[in-house]
């Protein structure tokens, strides 16, 4: 997307810009038709389209292509030339999107300040979009503790390869981070990567949305598996794809084209696909309602995303993150946290995963006190209060005020025990540590209160 699509009726015009685009440092295509102009596009966008009014035996003119391009590709600035402008034909090319409109016979000077402005608004709309990418994955694919270092060598080494990859786990473990990661480090990275979501309850827009659309006169829209082509598409909650789409998703993974609606023109697709699920997928084929051979075409890698539950060392790191995060670009103030509360966001379950976790930073950031350290009762008190007994975490309250002091501390040092053996991973060895304990005793101690360490409780 660095080049420019020049596109005229006449040879001598298109080849004329072309000439002094390329004195200039620029990179060209020519196109003499609507048809031609929109197959470059589809089959590789350009960083500018330079586009005529009038396309001299096209089925289309240079306003119905506009209008084309900014449905599919919004991003490429489009800017208009005519021989025969006018006021109402450049307010009408503006309405619909266009960067900017020169008249013929135009002015080298003015035209290569739009080029070049035009060019540069690319640029930067391609960075933006990468960076925003890259953000997302940064904030969920941070950690240092052993299972997330194995999984991130996991998703290297799929990375390399181009199989299909079915990616498992529990809502907001960041199944999609893990999705970009694998994109951005692979063959495909300077392909697109298209997400779809599954679970619409419209299967009409769904299919819409996969395959694209095109009409008599032969006006399309591109659909994700189009806009994927040379990169790829990521299906998030496949399981809940209907039966219908499940048989043409199958033939696409089979014959590698799609068909869009409307049309019996086959497109050919080379995309690599990525799907994941939070469902049990085994029950729904058991129950005929996800197909045996399409799982199977999909899953040729599986990928589980661990819960952080099952990685509390990186809850800190993510955690801090997240302020940082929040802090510079939502403009909330930088927050550090006190010891303790890192202390209980490791105590606690996270059913919600990282994106829980992030939820409350920006909560506790929003509403809590700008000067002052991030508090455990802030924690308490602007997290949403669970109806699942193991979502909680047990503090000192009433309850305990009506114990004798034996049963109190038995419930304070059971407790205590099992967030400090979660906080450590099961660590018998720097749980000791860290309570001050020698290794002998904390394993008597556990044995005395029911607490088995090779075990979450």
């Amino acid at each position: 997307m660095n080049d420019i699509l020049i596109v005229d009726d006449e040879k001598d015009i298109r080849e004329l810009i072309s000439e002094i685009l390329i004195d200039e440092g620029f990179s060209t295509r020519l196109s003499g038709s609507s048809k031609d102009c929109l197959e470059q596009v589809q089959s590789h966008p350009p960083g500018l389209l330079i586009l005529d009014i009038w396309l001299k035996d096209s089925n289309m003119d240079g306003i119905d292509i506009l209008k084309k391009v900014k449905l599919n590709y919004p991003q490429i600035p489009v800017v208009i030339i005519s021989g025969h402008g006018n006021i109402e034909i450049a307010v009408s090319a503006i309405k619909q999107g266009a960067y900017d409109f020169i008249e013929k016979p135009f002015n080298l000077e003015q035209l290569l300040v739009v080029v070049r402005r035009a060019m540069e608004i690319s640029s930067l709309r391609r960075e933006n979009t990468e960076l925003k990418q890259k953000s997302i994955v940064l904030s969920e694919l941070k950690g240092n503790s052993g299972i997330f270092r194995n999984f991130v060598t996991n998703l290297d080494k799929i990375a390399k390869a181009n199989s299909r990859v079915f990616i498992t786990g529990s809502s907001g473990s960041g199944k999609e981070a893990a999705a970009k990661y694998i994109h951005q480090n692979s063959r495909q990275a300077d392909g697109n990567f298209i997400s779809v979501d599954c679970s619409t309850s419209d299967q009409n827009e769904l299919e819409r949305s996969l395959f694209g659309f095109e009409d008599s006169s032969g006006l399309h829209e591109v659909g994700a598996l189009e806009k994927a082509n040379g990169g790829t598409i990521y299906l998030d909650k496949v399981s809940d794809l209907p039966m219908d789409l499940q048989s043409k998703l199958l033939k696409v993974l089979v014959e590698n084209y799609i068909t869009r609606l409307g049309s019996n023109k086959k497109v050919s697709v080379v995309v690599r696909f990525i799907s994941a699920t939070n469902s049990d997928l085994l029950e729904r084929m058991k129950n005929k309602s996800f197909r045996e051979d399409l799982f199977h075409r999909l899953s040729v890698v599986p990928v589980k995303v661990p819960n952080l539950r099952d990685r509390i060392e990186d809850i800190p790191i993510l955690a801090k993150y997240f302020v940082e995060q929040l802090s510079s670009g939502n403009g909330l103030a930088y927050r550090e946290f006190t010891d303790e509360a890192l202390t209980f966001l490791q105590g606690m379950h996270w059913p919600g995963n990282i994106r829980q976790l992030r939820n409350m930073i920006e909560r506790v950031l929003i509403l809590g006190e700008p000067s002052d350290k991030i508090k455990v009762e802030e924690l308490i008190s602007y997290e949403p209060k669970s109806q699942n007994k193991e979502d909680k975490i047990n503090l000192i309250s009433s309850e305990l005020a009506n114990m004798c002091l034996r049963e109190a501390r038995e419930i304070f040092e059971r407790d205590y025990l099992i967030l400090q053996i979660n906080r450590f991973g099961g660590n018998v060895s720097k749980t000791a540590d860290f309570v001050e304990m020698e290794r002998s005793a904390l394993h008597r101690k556990l044995k005395s209160l029911g607490i088995n360490s090779g075990q979450k409780n």
